[in-house]
């Protein structure tokens, strides 16, 4: 059975992963004023026409600012048939468990919207407890995108789970998504098994 988050457990890792040493956020521009930027670059004009294709339509409200919704999560390994768990109703998430089996390569797909402006810097956090103790941290940095209306993806390295019997057992994962700005998107806690074998 998985461990269940204890209710006065922060949703959030307690200690995030440290920041790159040297980096900067970039300021913040409106889509208007990036548009205008550089425009003798071309090889720049085409990373903006690429990061903003689509934009029309998911501009709801400008003065909101960026908006990063996520969809679903999909756990995908070789041989294995894809398993998603659905992203817009984070308390269900809770109640919920991914088994994988020891010792297998793994990616995690990420679906999710963006509206109204370009979210800088998204980055994938989360740390992974067992038995209340946190064994291991992660910072994925996802990349800048721009609004859309339609769905986007973005899929993890390969991962390895871990494997024999001290990595066997169940896992209790704090998992956010947050930007270059501190804002912090989505939040919850997640359940994995890792079992001998898939069922």
């Amino acid at each position: 059975m998985a461990e269940e988050p204890h209710q006065d457990e922060e949703l959030v890792p307690a200690e995030e992963p440290a920041e790159t040493p040297g980096y900067k956020p970039p300021a913040k521009k409106t889509l208007e004023e990036i548009k205008q930027l550089d425009e003798e670059d071309e090889s720049l004009k085409k990373y903006k026409e690429q990061l903003l294709k689509g934009a029309e339509g998911a501009v709801k409200d400008p003065s909101k600012g960026p908006e990063m919704k996520p969809i679903k999560i999909t756990l995908m390994s070789e041989g294995r048939e894809d398993k998603t768990v659905d992203l817009t109703d984070l308390e269900a998430l809770k109640k919920h468990s991914f088994v994988i089996k020891e010792g297998v390569e793994y990616k995690i797909k990420i679906t999710f919207q963006v509206y109204n402006d370009i979210v800088c810097g998204l980055k994938y956090m989360q740390t992974t407890h067992k038995k209340g103790i946190a064994v291991d941290k992660q910072k994925i940095m996802m990349g800048s995108y721009g609004p859309k209306t339609e769905d986007q993806e973005y899929t993890t390295p390969t991962q390895d789970a871990p494997k024999g019997l001290l990595g066997r057992g169940s896992y209790v994962i704090k998992s956010k998504f947050q930007d270059d700005d501190k804002n912090e998107y989505a939040a919850w806690a997640w359940n994995f098994e890792i079992k001998k074998d898939w069922d």
